[in-house]
């Protein structure tokens, strides 16, 4: 099999900034981090691919969940939460963030974050699927991403004159920094990041930023996907470039296909409107071509079941009717309340000439989630020193083979917290300094942006919402050649954003179409039609590396690593 490069070919770094920490990216985990470091290290740098409102956070239409309501508990929360997770959740992972979580949602709201409200002026609950209780916090109907997002950029905002904190924007990162190799020949100690920042005067081109530690909160994978409810900026550049760095990848193969995606033909690429959950949380149904409610009698909470239950059982429909999409039907709730309470989604569909409270909207399943990432501990470290992820670029365990609804943000806050702690005390404390970057060995390489499109298609077929052992082999093998052509040349494309991004999409969707061969099960976000049943043996993770020379391993690990 072809090796993978270790590094990204790029221009020599042009200047250098030094800072304690930086983080990577600006959705909920990156700013809660960035605002935890803050308390005690003396600088922290913020790098984010666009500007800082650009996060995926921004996104999240469905909201936040938490044991808020006196009647709910943390132990409610954590069992939906294993449920949804169909077997291989860190049960101290997810224990972590159903206890914590509460406290982290309070804290958000003395940062400004305005949750809608009763007449009590106690947080309004609401449900969602795989949740057996209210415990779902919104703000502006369905804004809450927006909301949160802009409640931290405001405090970001409010101690940009500190010398303190550095915003970096419009910057992407090419690779992670190393010390020089282990005696094992790995990638050593994490010191910094090496970005590209499109702008004028002295920060443009190609930096170095050193630090003594690097938290990656670049957000999920949805642009290795034909399509996506995920920004274009989701193009796994944190998760590769950890792994390139000889960081330990875990459970890629899990990937959330959001049931209600806006189908909009079978010519539509890139981001698509999803129709949150909530929306079927008020009493939405699903309906197939004969207008019929097909979601009854496959699943005890029909339309409100866990997303890869539903995902599968409109798959299923479409897959028996022939068609390309089914319909959600929300015209009994009536216009005006589905005008206040989801003024977003009413917005977008009305843009495309559908009015959600008298028309029936076609949607179909698309890529939404990533519940694999960055292997991390309970503390957000990686298995490489200096290194640790946090949000939907880390895989802690909470999400198992299946996020439940609402579940991203609170981990977001919970475990950015946890990590940022952790990060802050080792720098502050001195038990980590500052290593020198040394080069890594082997070749670099990049993909033509032109093979985009096509990974993308390769991927969606082999990889997509429903796979199979000859689909995943013939996507693999599409994917080495790629991988063969263009990484063993010795002249290639001009080193450029879209070029390291394209190179970024091409080995994720390797690990990922290699980790979903092996599993041979079906569980959670992963469906096999060739093995569809869930096996027991199964009940772990994969993790996947490189070898000192770029071979990838894929091995076994236990649910629990502390």
């Amino acid at each position: 099999m072809t090796r993978f490069v270790q590094r990204l070919r790029a221009p020599a770094p042009g200047w250098t900034v030094e800072a304690d920490v930086v983080v990577v990216g600006s959705g909920i985990a990156g700013l809660t981090a960035a605002l935890e470091l803050r308390q005690k290290v003396d600088r922290v740098l913020v790098v984010t691919k666009g500007v800082l409102s650009s996060g995926s956070t921004v996104w999240a239409q469905g909201g936040i969940a938490a044991a808020l309501d006196p009647e709910d508990t943390p132990e409610e929360h954590l069992q939906d939460t294993l449920v949804a997770g169909a077997g291989t959740c860190s049960e101290e992972a997810v224990r972590a963030l159903v206890t914590e979580g509460p406290d982290r949602v309070r804290e958000l709201v003395g940062r400004g974050a305005n949750f809608d409200t009763g007449a009590d002026g106690s947080i309004t609950l609401t449900r969602e699927g795989g949740h057996h209780r209210d415990r779902i916090a919104h703000a502006g109907g369905d804004a809450t991403g927006a909301e949160i997002s802009r409640a931290l950029i405001a405090q970001l905002e409010a101690v940009r004159n500190d010398p303190g904190i550095e915003v970096i924007e419009h910057a992407m990162v090419v690779d992670l920094l190393t010390a020089a190799p282990d005696a094992d020949g790995r990638p050593g100690p994490i010191c910094g990041v090496t970005l590209h920042v499109i702008g004028e005067g002295s920060r443009d081109g190609v930096g170095a930023a050193l630090s003594k530690a690097v938290v990656v909160a670049t957000g999920g994978i949805g642009q290795l996907f034909r399509s996506s409810t995920n920004p274009a900026s989701a193009t796994a550049d944190g998760l590769t470039a950890a792994l390139r760095a000889g960081a330990a990848v875990a459970d890629m193969e899990f990937v959330q296909f959001h049931p209600t995606v806006l189908w909009e033909g079978s010519s539509a690429l890139g981001q698509l409107p999803l129709i949150s959950e909530a929306v079927r949380g008020e009493g939405a149904y699903l309906l197939n071509a004969e207008g019929e409610r097909f979601m009854v009698g496959r699943h005890e909470l029909a339309e409100l079941a866990p997303r890869d239950v539903v995902s599968k059982g409109i798959v299923a429909m479409m897959a028996e009717e022939e068609s390309e999409n089914v319909f959600l039907d929300c015209r009994h709730l009536g216009g005006d309340f589905l005008r206040e309470r989801f003024p977003t989604i009413h917005a977008r569909l009305a843009e495309r000439g559908i009015d959600m409270g008298e028309d029936l909207i076609p949607v179909a399943p698309a890529q939404h989630f990533h519940s694999g990432g960055i292997l991390t501990d309970l503390r957000g470290r990686s298995t490489r020193p200096g290194l640790y992820a946090v949000g939907e670029a880390a895989c802690s365990g909470v999400h198992g083979a299946n996020r439940l609804a609402s579940n991203s943000l609170l981990e977001g806050l919970v475990f950015a917290t946890r990590a940022a702690k952790d990060a802050a005390t080792v720098v502050a404390d001195g038990v980590v300094a500052q290593h020198e970057p040394a080069d890594r060995s082997g070749p670099a390489s990049l993909v033509p942006a032109t093979q985009r499109g096509r990974i993308q298609s390769v991927t969606h077929q082999g990889a997509g919402a429903v796979r199979d052992a000859e689909g995943l082999a013939r996507a693999e093998v599409k994917l080495e050649r790629l991988r063969h052509r263009f990484h063993t040349e010795a002249e290639g494309p001009e080193p450029q954003v879209a070029e390291w991004e394209t190179t970024n999409v091409l080995q994720a969707a390797s690990v990922l179409t290699r980790t979903a061969l092996l599993r041979e099960e079906t569980r959670g976000g992963h469906l096999r039609t060739d093995f569809p049943s869930r096996d027991s043996a199964w009940e772990r993770r994969q993790a996947a590396m490189l070898d000192p020379d770029g071979a990838l391993q894929v091995m076994h690990t236990p649910l629990e690593i502390g």
